[in-house]
C-alpha cells in the first residue's frame, strides 16, 4: 500500500496545501558533517555517521529517486543496518514497507511498542480530526521495540528513545550522543518559533503538546542543547526558538500567521532540491527568513 498511498499524498496533499507555508522541507544535502539529509517532497529522512557507522532516521515515502539522492550525499543503501522510526505513516516508513523498491529489506528497525501495535494492526492510524483511518503499514524488516526512556548503542553511537504521544500513540523522538534530537512530527517550525505539529493530522492536539512541555523540561534539566531536527520543517539548535509556542499547534486549515517567506508555495515541487547543492551547501537552520525561491504562481 505504500507506493499507492505515497503517490495519493503527492497528488492530494500538493493540492489542499499550495499556498498555505506548512510544509517547509530542507533540500538534501548536510546539516554538518555528521547528520545528512534527503528530501522526499515534503519529507525530510535523516542520516547520521560516526566512526564508519551510518543509522538512518526514518524510511520517508515509496520514493522512486530515494536511491538516487543518497548518491549525491555519498551513502549507499547497503551500508545501512539500522532505521529509526518516529512513527509509522506513510511518509516515515514507506521505503520498509512490502511493495517497496526493497533498499532496506536488511535493516532493523527501531520504534516504540506503542507504534509497532499499527503495524500489527491492533490500532488504526486516523488523521483528520479521527474522520480518516489510514492503509495499515506491513513491513517484514526485523524490529526492535522500544519504552520511554530506553537507552542502547548501535556500534558507538547511543540512541535514546523519548515517548512523546499526540500525532501518533506511540510517536517518538530520538536523542543522539546527547548532541541530536530527531523530532518526526511532533515539533513544527514557523518564522517565530516552533509549534506543536500540525493539527487536523493529530490523535490528540492536547496531548502533543503536554509532550513538548516534557521533552522541553527533561532537555533544560539535563542542560543540554542538541540540534533540533525535524521532518518537514529543518532544523535550529536554539531551545527558546524551538519551543517558543509548545502551548500552540500549527493550523492545518489556513495560511499561516506570521508569514514565513522560507515557505515554498507547493512543498512538492523540489525543482530547488538539486546534487550540485546537496553536495555544496551547508543546509541552513529555521528561523533565518532566506526566501524560498519561487516559480509559477504564489
Amino acid at each position: 500500500m505504500s507506493r499507492k498511498a505515497s503517490n495519493f499524498q503527492k497528488v492530494v496533499m500538493s493540492l489542499g496545501y499550495r499556498g498555505k507555508e506548512i510544509f517547509k522541507p530542507l533540500n538534501t544535502g548536510w546539516i554538518d558533517d555528521q547528520v545528512a539529509c534527503v528530501r522526499e517532497w515534503i519529507a525530510n529522512i535523516f542520516f547520521y555517521k560516526k566512526n564508519g557507522t551510518t543509522i538512518m532516521i526514518d524510511a520517508g515515502y515509496n520514493y522512486e529517486r530515494l536511491a538516487e539522492k543518497m548518491k549525491w550525499l555519498d551513502i549507499a543503501p547497503s551500508s545501512l543496518q539500522d532505521i529509526l522510526i518516529t512513527h509509522q505513516d506513510t511518509d516515515h516508513v514507506g521505503a520498509v514497507e512490502r511493495d517497496s523498491d526493497g533498499l532496506f529489506r536488511h535493516a532493523k528497525l527501531h520504534l516504540s511498542e506503542i507504534e509497532n501495535q499499527y503495524m500489527t494492526g491492533e490500532r488504526r492510524r486516523k488523521v483528520i480530526f479521527g474522520l480518516y483511518k489510514l492503509p495499515m503499514v506491513k513491513s517484514d524488516n526485523e524490529r526492535n521495540l522500544l519504552r520511554d526512556g530506553d537507552v542502547f548503542h548501535i556500534d558507538d553511537i547511543q540512541v535514546e528513545a523519548i515517548l512523546v504521544p499526540g500525532h501518533t500513540w506511540g510517536h517518538m523522538v530520538y536523542l543522539i550522543d546527547d548532541a541530536y534530537l530527531f523530532t518526526g512530527d511532533t515539533i513544527w517550525f514557523g518564522p517565530d518559533g516552533g509549534y506543536s505539529f500540525i493539527n487536523s493530522l493529530a490523535e490528540d492536539n492536547e496531548l502533543s503538546k503536554r509532550s513538548l512541555v516534557k521533552l522541553e523540561q527533561l532537555l533544560r534539566k539535563r542542560g543540554i542543547r542538541p540540534k533540533v531536527i525535524t521532518g518537514h520543517t529543518g532544523w535550529s539548535d536554539d531551545l527558546d526558538f524551538v519551543f517558543r509556542h509548545k502551548d500552540q499547534v500549527c493550523n492545518s486549515m489556513k495560511k499561516q500567521k506570521p508569514h514565513d517567506p522560507s515557505a515554498p508555495y507547493d512543498g512538492y515541487d523540489e525543482h530547488e532540491d538539486t546534487e550540485e547543492n546537496a553536495r555544496n551547501v551547508r543546509l541552513e537552520k529555521a528561523g533565518l527568513h532566506r526566501p524560498f525561491p519561487r516559480r509559477g504562481s504564489c
